[in-house]
């Protein structure tokens, strides 16, 4: 058994400044609040979202369909939980069944700073604005409870994430090692 390590990045953002207008929703789709009932469809978004992404790697839980339901009870259990700051976005393709695909959550840490957990959508439905929906959501149900911080963690590989955290203002504050226990190298 050896550990190998994953490089992220603790990323702040302060709320005290114009956060950016709430986007119009893309035809089809539909921006969901935090009700308990949904906590399954949180979970199949989260998923749908990370299973055959890197940090699926670092988070095994993610890769894992009940992993991801086990941790949105616990997200949601929490006594920091946010719900004014998690959201869920379907869509509706027709006469089926919605899709569930995104998904975002927050926690009140500690003192006044909103923490982002496991802002994901689904790879099909990337590209049309819907993660960006999803922070700015967020970040703006943190404000709605006075909190002064927003906080996320994010793979160092995960240019692409990095890129939108960062054209909204968060500044990268820390870098930290995610060890992982790898059996049988």
């Amino acid at each position: 058994m050896s550990m190998t390590y994953f490089k992220r990045y603790r990323m702040h953002f302060d709320l005290r400044g114009k956060l950016p207008d709430i986007p119009d929703v893309p035809p089809g789709y539909r921006f969901l609040p935090w009700r308990t009932e949904l906590i399954n469809a949180h979970a199949d978004a989260k998923f749908q979202s990370f299973r055959n992404e890197l940090d699926a790697n670092v988070f095994p839980c993610l890769g894992q369909r009940d992993g991801c339901q086990s941790l949105m009870k616990e997200i949601s259990n929490r006594a920091g939980f946010v719900p004014e700051a998690t959201w869920l976005v379907v869509h509706h393709g027709g006469s089926r069944r919605p899709d569930n695909c995104g998904t975002v959550q927050g926690i009140n840490d500690h003192a006044q700073i909103g923490s982002i957990q496991n802002l994901g959508i689904v790879s099909a439905h990337r590209g049309r604005g819907l993660g960006r929906a999803l922070l700015i959501r967020a970040l703006h149900g943190f404000r709605s409870i006075d909190l002064i911080t927003a906080s996320l963690e994010v793979t160092a590989k995960n240019r692409h994430a990095i890129q939108l955290y960062q054209r909204f203002g968060f500044k990268i504050v820390r870098t930290v090692f995610k060890s992982i226990e790898v059996v049988g190298v």
